[in-house]
């Protein structure tokens, strides 16, 4: 059994075993809507299902792939998830009984995806600058839309998709619309089709540099991205004047070493689902709690064993998934034993609430 370390005065954390971690880089983590499950996905070809609960994290099974998977979401219940990686595929992942279908493939890997409950909507993304769009329990056909460039990150709310591409660029997408084109699609195609669908805003990042990582907050207002350079941007939806002029961008990620400053990219994000604060983890191995609203750090954790690659919150907000692994930012060969990890943050009460205005 894992050991608690007493962390903060208001939480404590623990590793998975050792032995049930993946044994190359992890490139993702998502915490079930449904439970405290989690999965994890990993360049070992692998999907890890583990069991979350106080002190521990238990290994329930691991699913070979063809290839490295790059994003790894739950579907409909505790029992389906999709995968994407690099052999371009999009699959359907049964976690009883290990089936693995594929929905679509692209043509070139496959790097993000996100499902929507709601709508019973799957979204992947590829370095084809594409999106497809799945409607697994619809029984429809997959419908591809292309991008003007290539896709780093996703993120959606109860009625809207984020989409961070190269060049700055980010489109936001009403899903409501985006359903309504792929219905009208299926109908009238007997195999995955082409649309074309205008987004609901295009906009131009905050940043000055390559977007990494967005995430949307969980109250459909808005969003935070990150970029290689250090930094974040808090937006809102609201295209008006007033609510635009709310958004700002702040450095973080950055250590003094040997007296100079050294800048580290901000490779995860992610908010949490009832105080609506964010967690950013960086390649500096650091995750940090901000509050959104307030404009200020909540609190910082001790350094952590490699680059944080990922990290996601329970739906119950209870527990903090952070993947580390080598980022290369040290400039060192990539050495896996050792090195990879996931460590389980138990929260506390206070933890992540915002702090009341001084």
């Amino acid at each position: 059994m894992p050991t608690l370390v007493d962390f903060a005065t208001t939480g404590a954390q623990f590793e998975i075993p050792e032995f049930e971690n993946p044994t190359d880089a992890i490139s993702s983590v998502k915490f079930s809507p449904y439970s405290n499950r989690l999965l994890v996905a990993s360049w070992d070809k692998h999907v890890y299902l583990y069991e979350i609960t106080s002190g521990v994290g238990t290994l329930v099974n691991k699913f070979e792939h063809r290839a490295p998977v790059l994003d790894v979401c739950f579907g409909k219940d505790d029992d389906e998830a999709f995968t994407c990686g690099l052999d371009w595929d999009i699959r359907r992942l049964d976690l009883t009984t290990g089936t693995q279908t594929v929905l679509s493939t692209h043509s070139a890997p496959a790097n993000r995806l996100v499902y929507s409950n709601a709508r019973s909507l799957l979204v992947s993304t590829s370095w084809d600058s594409t999106l497809h769009f799945h409607s697994p329990s619809a029984d429809q056909n997959p419908a591809s839309l292309t991008l003007p460039s290539k896709a780093f990150s996703l993120s959606l709310t109860a009625t809207k998709l984020v989409v961070a591409m190269a060049s700055r660029a980010l489109h936001i997408y009403e899903l409501k619309n985006l359903q309504l084109l792929l219905s009208e699609s299926s109908a009238t195609q007997s195999a995955m089709s082409t649309i074309e669908a205008e987004p609901w805003q295009r906009r131009e990042s905050s940043l000055k540099y390559m977007t990494r990582a967005v995430a949307c907050m969980p109250n459909d207002a808005g969003y935070a991205s990150s970029s290689i350079e250090g930094r974040v941007a808090v937006e809102w939806f609201d295209p008006s004047p007033d609510s635009q002029a709310r958004k700002y961008a702040f450095k973080c990620h950055r250590q003094t070493e040997n007296g100079s400053d050294t800048v580290y990219p901000v490779h995860a994000l992610a908010f949490h689902p009832v105080h609506g604060t964010f967690a950013s983890g960086g390649g500096d191995g650091i995750v940090a709690i901000w509050d959104a609203v307030g404009k200020r750090r909540i609190r910082q954790y001790h350094k952590f064993p490699a680059s944080v690659a990922a990290i996601d919150f329970s739906t119950d907000g209870k527990f903090l998934a952070v993947a580390c692994s080598p980022g290369f930012e040290d400039g060192k060969d990539f050495v896996a034993e050792g090195s990879v990890s996931v460590v389980i943050r138990e929260l506390g009460d206070l933890e992540t609430q915002p702090k009341a205005p001084r």
